[in-house]
């Protein structure tokens, strides 16, 4: 085995028994990169308490998402050229390091910039898996496999809340970084042994400028979403000038990537219908996500009552639906080599999941919730993938990690963007309803609630508080505590159901949009020797 993982090639094709085992890594890293995200989030309220840093909290999230997303369209432009091995060996390596120096950080500002170098390694882990995948199975193959790549993901949502909490308890915050090591040597082994060293035939400039100015441009325009609705208002000064000057910037990428020789993002991708297509479908599908179920976690333990110790537990109806739609989606495409009927169904199956959503209340039930979530999740579990699949099969092989990565990038924009809108959406309902259904007796409280952010109300220790303050009235504190509870509930169910209806209009877009993407059959063994240059304008 060594010296066949030792023989250099001119592709990234894996072949032969190295493809299992060269599998075998792209799950273990789907599955400790996915989890480190939910385990740090779980330990961030001990992480503030020892390091007393709470005003850099939000950096410990932002410096790691700039870092990672700016990243993902570099590794995999290079990765076509130089192969993948030394970009993955190189992220695991560096998210290894990010996550050994985050776990021995003394202050919040060390870990934040531990959090910005691991950041650099996560682009690779975001972009080199996937890519992977590809090189091991053609599309038609690889369709089977989505099942087993979504079980993956699905199981490190649900564990990696639970782990956090334990680990803190049991151990200490700092295990939540380093547990990260045991795993990334074994992907490391992993790489070594199973991906081939490629020497590319051709010789490439890399387009170094192009990566400076993309990163130039997408830094404030990360920092602009990150920071509106929270730090700043999403009119004020600081934001515009940050979302303007980093749109500024990024025409001039455009502009230098339309004339530069070997563009790090090239624009004729774009022209390729498919590509576009399924670009504006994720971003359409990674809204309906977020306006729907994002904030799940919060209405079923702020209106429903759940004791939910973290949103792993809350949400794994939804994964359990990502799994069941990803497996049979999967299957179909396999046998089929088709895919514009599923998608067609699986736009309709979301919208059927969203307006189903749309109908919770105060008196829903949490197991109406459970229904709610597996339809839905069924319907993006199928979606998701079938895009990536259509993409892949859509250019030459030798595309792949150009074309892998900048759908990636776009999708993690999608989110970026996505979340400080929605959040702003549901703190404004909620802000404006509650103070519509407080009572006269507590119109004291209005100014004080004014503008607070609903997730803060729902922790045990804050409601403890507030109960405690309460309390100094004597016997009529409990009552009006009551009364404020009471307040905060149909406030947050006011403004989820916001939420719930914005996401249903992206899920009709969402649906509209897979009647615009074209078809093209998935391709079998023979991709891996294909090379027609007609696909790339498929129209």
């Amino acid at each position: 085995m060594s010296q066949t993982a030792a023989a250099v090639q001119t592709t990234n094709q894996i072949t032969g028994q190295r493809k299992w085992w060269a599998f075998a890594t792209v799950l273990l890293t789907m599955f400790f990169s996915s989890m480190d995200q939910t385990v740090v989030s779980t330990a961030m309220p001990t992480i503030i308490g020892d390091l007393k840093g709470f005003s850099l909290y939000s950096w410990v999230f932002t410096a790691y998402m700039i870092t990672s997303s700016i990243t993902v369209p570099i590794y995999g432009k290079l990765s076509d050229v130089f192969g993948r091995k030394p970009f993955y060996l190189f992220g695991l390596i560096m998210f290894g390091v990010g996550s050994a120096v985050s776990g021995m950080a003394h202050t919040m500002t060390e870990l934040v910039w531990a959090r910005a170098f691991q950041g650099i390694g996560a682009g690779a882990m975001m972009s080199m898996p996937r890519a992977t995948v590809g090189d091991i199975f053609s599309p038609q193959e690889r369709a089977k496999w989505m099942g087993v790549m979504m079980a993956v993901f699905g199981i490190s949502s649900i564990v990696g809340p639970a782990l956090g909490g334990w680990i803190t308890d049991s151990l200490s915050w700092r295990w939540v970084f380093y547990i990260n090591l045991p795993f990334a040597v074994l992907a490391i082994i992993g790489v070594i042994v199973a991906l081939p060293r490629v020497r590319s035939e051709a010789r490439v400039k890399v387009d170094w400028i192009g990566a400076t100015v993309l990163t130039i441009g997408l830094i404030p325009m990360l920092l602009g979403f990150t920071w509106a609705g929270t730090k700043y208002a999403w009119g004020s000064a600081p934001t515009l000038a940050l979302l303007l000057g980093g749109a500024a910037v990024l025409v001039l990428f455009v502009l230098w990537e339309r004339k530069a020789a070997d563009p790090l993002l090239a624009p004729s991708l774009f022209k390729n219908r498919i590509f576009s297509t399924s670009l504006i479908l994720g971003m359409l599908v990674g809204m309906t996500m977020f306006g729907s179920l994002m904030f799940l976690p919060i209405y079923v333990q702020g209106v429903i009552g759940l004791n939910a110790q973290n949103s792993g537990w809350v949400m794994t109806p939804m994964m359990g639906g990502f799994i069941v739609g990803s497996m049979v989606s999967g299957q179909v495409m396999s046998k089929t080599g088709r895919y514009r009927y599923l998608a067609w169904l699986s736009g309709a199956v979301i919208v059927v999941g969203s307006i189903l959503l749309n109908q919770m209340n105060l008196h829903t039930t949490w197991g109406t919730v459970m229904v709610n979530m597996v339809v839905i999740g069924l319907g993006i579990g199928s979606l998701m993938p079938l895009m990536n699949m259509a993409v892949q099969n859509a250019f030459p092989y030798k595309m792949m990690g150009t074309v892998n990565s900048t759908q990636q990038f776009v999708s993690s924009l999608a989110g970026v963007i996505a979340s400080p809108i929605f959040g702003s959406i549901l703190s404004k309902a909620f802000s404006h309803k509650l103070s519509e259904s407080l009572p006269a007796s507590l119109a004291a409280f209005k100014s004080k609630l004014a503008g607070l952010n609903p997730q803060s109300l729902l922790t045990a220790q804050a409601q403890d508080a507030i109960a405690r303050e309460f309390n100094k009235f004597g016997p009529a504190g409990h009552h009006m505590y009551a009364q404020l509870m009471d307040a905060v509930k149909a406030s947050l169910t006011f403004g989820i159901q916001h939420l719930f209806e914005v996401g249903l209009v992206f899920a009709i877009l969402s649906f509209l949009g897979t009647f615009f993407l074209p078809e093209v059959k998935l391709k079998g063994r023979e991709y891996f020797e294909s090379n027609p240059a007609s696909e790339e304008s498929v129209s």
